[in-house]
């Protein structure tokens, strides 16, 4: 079957909207009213199973997406960027379900969509991971370009400053995609940040200059300009904080939190205060639709 043909013809299309929350775990993904999750009510708009896609993928597949990590919108909302710790990517679409991309990526942790249909991918301790690896989201487990990154955790382009932040173990790395208009794009690292606390884990963007990063004992704002790392004062005790989206203009806060080893029933916001019961899934990773 040609890649992306594959369709539940049974569900209705659906379009994400702003605000919406996008969740993960075990081998499933669920998209959630937003506007009902803010008074604490958990309603499914969307969901998506790694054995959906049993007739697309190569047979494999079906263990690499089994511990899903990260499920982050992208292309304006039309797309989810999917990883797994369990060593695979796939980029789909959120109306009609289709496999667009994948690729094996051992240890993935996080994904970015970038400028130009590219897919970088940040992976964690693995033998053949600790690293950045850069794809083209038109040709499947074809790597074009990659970095060693210890612990990779993290992985945003910032559109504003037109780099990729890239997060592991001890440092905050910024990176420039260049070649960008050819076949052979490369990452050339500009900056290396040290973190105020090991274990880097989650990366996020707050506003156009600041970010979030968690370590392994709390979570914190970096701010570009001022090249520093300051505590996120809703967070900044709080330990294993698996992912946190956090809204400047709003003060609207949304993540998760490990509760049992390293996954969570439960999704968790701030202004407003709601509390999410999702008993079906190991939780990792919650995303905000923008």
């Amino acid at each position: 079957m040609v890649l992306g043909q594959y369709l539940l013809a049974q569900e209705q299309a659906v379009a994400l909207e702003k605000g919406d929350l996008v969740a993960c775990g075990d081998d499933q993904v669920v998209v959630l009213d937003g506007k009902k999750a803010l008074k604490s009510e958990v309603a499914y708009k969307w969901k998506w199973r790694t054995e959906d896609a049993k007739d697309v993928l190569p047979a494999v597949y079906q263990r690499l997406l089994s511990t899903l990590d990260d499920c982050k919108p992208v292309d304006h909302n039309s797309k989810l960027l999917v990883t797994s710790s369990s060593g695979g990517t796939v980029l789909l679409d959120v109306a009609t379900k289709k496999v667009l991309f994948y690729a094996q990526t051992p240890m993935a942790h996080s994904a970015d969509f970038l400028p130009g249909g590219w897919i970088v991918v940040a992976n964690s301790t693995h033998d053949a991971g600790n690293s950045l690896e850069l794809y083209d989201s038109k040709h499947p487990e074809e790597v074009i370009a990659k970095d060693s990154l210890y612990s990779g955790h993290g992985a945003v382009w910032d559109d504003a400053h037109q780099q990729l932040l890239a997060l592991g173990f001890s440092e905050l790395r910024a990176y420039k995609l260049i070649n960008d208009k050819t076949a052979k794009p490369e990452l050339t690292l500009l900056k290396s940040y040290k973190l105020p606390d090991e274990g880097g884990h989650e990366l996020s963007i707050m506003d156009q200059n600041r970010f979030l990063v968690s370590t392994h004992h709390g979570v914190w704002i970096f701010d570009w300009e001022k090249e520093n790392f300051e505590p996120f004062a809703p967070l900044a005790k709080r330990q294993n904080i698996k992912s946190a989206n956090y809204d400047a203009k709003t003060k609207s806060l949304v993540y998760t939190v490990a509760e049992d080893s390293w996954w969570t029933f439960h999704i968790y916001g701030e202004n407003p205060t709601f509390k999410l019961n999702i008993p079906t899934v190991k939780l990792y990773k919650v995303r905000v639709a923008d």
